[in-house]
């Protein structure tokens, strides 16, 4: 059974890391005493102890221990005995790389499908749809493949943004780049904005947070759903 949270970003305005996610994310570890973190993405280039330790800090107040995956000799192994996982946020690209490099793709897949507690920020949310075609980051490095998890039946764009009103700016919206996308690519899209996140309970997927999500399905117009809406549906 799987047992996910999928967050569009790891701080919101005004807010400490993870702050707005705490009172969720204690209910969502309250069986585990450690986590496993993947800190590939490294935003900003910060090294996999510093993001780690930024992350420790944070699970510090709700009383969980962290500890970076980059610790342990066989990655692997410690994904499958993790008690509980979270995949940071940073630069899709690198991560996606340094998932294939360390043959940890499949791992993390039956760990979660197996009902390992999953929290996945920005990056690390992207890579839990079907691929990590609907990023907004920079190509930085080149992975293998551009397929991820595939722990739920469609792709996300974590940070989310409508354009502002008023604006003189002439490039592409977001909600362009994802119709682009859909011109060769059929699965829907879920633009998740910032401080909305998806609650998966096996094959239950429900958006959680104070804001609407976008929904993007080939040949459709774009869609907003309220916060509690079930979007299992969409495959």
């Amino acid at each position: 059974m799987k047992n996910l949270i999928i967050a569009s970003t790891s701080t919101i305005h005004n807010s400490d890391y993870l702050e707005y996610l705490l009172p969720t994310l204690k209910e969502h570890f309250k069986a585990i005493k450690t986590l496993l973190f993947i800190p590939y993405a490294r935003p900003s280039g910060i090294t996999h102890d510093e993001y780690t330790a930024k992350v420790a800090n944070a699970f510090q107040k709700i009383d969980i221990e962290v500890k970076g995956i980059h610790e342990f000799e066989y990655p692997i192994e410690a994904v499958l005995s993790a008690e509980g996982i979270f995949t940071g946020g940073g630069n899709t690209f690198l991560l996606v790389k340094q998932l294939y490099s360390n043959n940890i793709i499949t791992a993390i897949q039956q760990a979660a499908n197996n009902g390992i507690p999953y929290l996945g920020c920005s990056a690390g949310s992207n890579i839990c749809g079907l691929t990590m075609e609907t990023t907004n980051d920079m190509p930085i490095i080149y992975p293998p493949s551009f397929k991820t998890l595939a722990l739920v039946p469609f792709n996300i764009n974590p940070h989310y943004l409508d354009p502002t009103e008023g604006s003189t700016h002439m490039g592409e919206t977001r909600e362009t780049r994802i119709n682009e996308f859909h011109t060769l690519n059929s699965q829907p899209v879920v633009g998740l904005r910032e401080g909305s996140w998806l609650e998966v309970k096996n094959n239950t997927i429900i958006l959680k947070g104070n804001l609407t999500a976008r929904i993007f399905e080939q040949g459709k117009a774009a869609i907003e759903v309220d916060p509690d809406k079930d979007l299992s549906y969409l495959k």
